[in-house]
């Protein structure tokens, strides 16, 4: 049985590693930009903290048309005073499209080759640009932010498969420090497309890269390739409506749920959407709501009544149960303020 099980293993394998020695050599990445070389100064700060609010109907639809008063967010427990933006998001986006080059993500680099058209969604406003980054066991800068869709798509066509490392942690790093060079009043968008789990980071470990999520206003879309029915069933169900604890074991259950699946977990931190796909369509489909459903968010904010340093969850919801579902960023992190004892 054993023999057998290596056989089917080393069928299964032979015609990745065969397409990966008899593609071409992968282009050279562009030069990393030297202004993202050090963290840059993130937005959460104790005077402000945003939380991008998605409403959903029972049975598909947006809810729209709520007011202040009509939300209850809460922080670490505590009932917090907030303000809503009048609109829905209508800021330009700034989107960092990162693909999963290493690893298995050869079998899935004819679907990553649909994205061009797809991406067109989110670039219907003029100021709105894209970047796109490959990664295996390093981050590749294939294209940097453009308004130019065709150029994405041309990008996308010519990917090439990488090593076996799949560098989530370090890749998501990356691509928050594209994102926080923006211009202020754009709105800040990460379409990760990778497996579950990080497998080669070397620049961050799981609890840095929540604190840095968790200072932030990234907005992380994620789709992965396919796991099995009854992680995304509970996936659905989890959006982190039970995370509200100590501060301590709050961290403890974040590093150990990153560990677990990255992809998920940073969505479910920044208020995004997290998706599994398996064929062509079930790929096109997860990548076009979550374009359409990123720009649906009611945009609320408050200043926390106690702007303790280290890690705060949040809870939202809504002041009647019209049976809606609600998605929303569950954590923030503050750091101590400067010149304090």
């Amino acid at each position: 049985m054993r023999i057998l099980r290596h056989f089917l293993l080393l069928v299964l394998l032979l015609p990745v590693a065969l397409y990966a020695q008899q593609a071409p050599p992968a282009e050279p990445p562009l030069a990393m930009p030297s202004t993202h070389s050090q963290f840059p100064t993130l937005e959460v700060t104790a005077n402000e903290v945003l939380v991008p609010t998605l409403v959903e109907k029972p049975h598909g639809g947006i809810v729209y048309g709520l007011k202040p008063s009509d939300f209850i967010v809460e922080d670490d427990g505590v009932s917090q005073k907030i303000r809503l933006q009048e609109e829905m998001d209508t800021a330009p986006v700034s989107l960092v499209v990162a693909v999963e080059q290493g690893a298995m993500s050869v079998l899935e680099f004819d679907k990553f080759q649909r994205l061009g058209p797809l991406l067109e969604m989110f670039l219907t406003d003029e100021r709105a640009h894209a970047a796109l980054v490959g990664f295996d066991s390093q981050q590749h800068l294939l294209v940097d932010f453009t308004h130019d869709g065709e150029v994405l798509n041309k990008r996308l066509h010519r990917l090439q498969p990488g090593d076996g490392g799949a560098a989530i942690l370090d890749t998501v790093s990356y691509a928050v420090d594209l994102l926080q060079s923006e211009p202020k009043e754009n709105r800040r968008v990460l379409l990760l497309i990778s497996e579950e789990r990080d497998h080669g980071s070397k620049s961050i470990k799981p609890e840095q890269l929540i604190r840095r999520i968790g200072q932030s206003e990234v907005l992380v879309l994620s789709v992965t390739f396919s796991p099995a029915r009854a992680e995304l069933l509970h996936d659905i169900k989890d959006n982190g409506d039970s995370r509200t604890m100590s501060t301590i074991s709050a961290l403890l259950m974040l590093i150990q749920a990153v560990k677990k699946n990255v992809a998920k977990e940073l969505a479910v931190m920044s208020g995004g959407e997290y998706t599994t796909f398996t064929g062509d369509k079930g790929f096109e489909k997860r990548v076009m709501e979550a374009a359409k459903r990123s720009r649906n968010r009611y945009l609320i904010s408050f200043s926390p009544s106690n702007p303790t340093p280290g890690l705060h969850t949040i809870k939202v919801k809504l002041t009647e149960d019209y049976g809606a579902k609600v998605t929303a960023r569950t954590s923030y992190w503050l750091d101590e303020l400067k010149g304090a004892n």
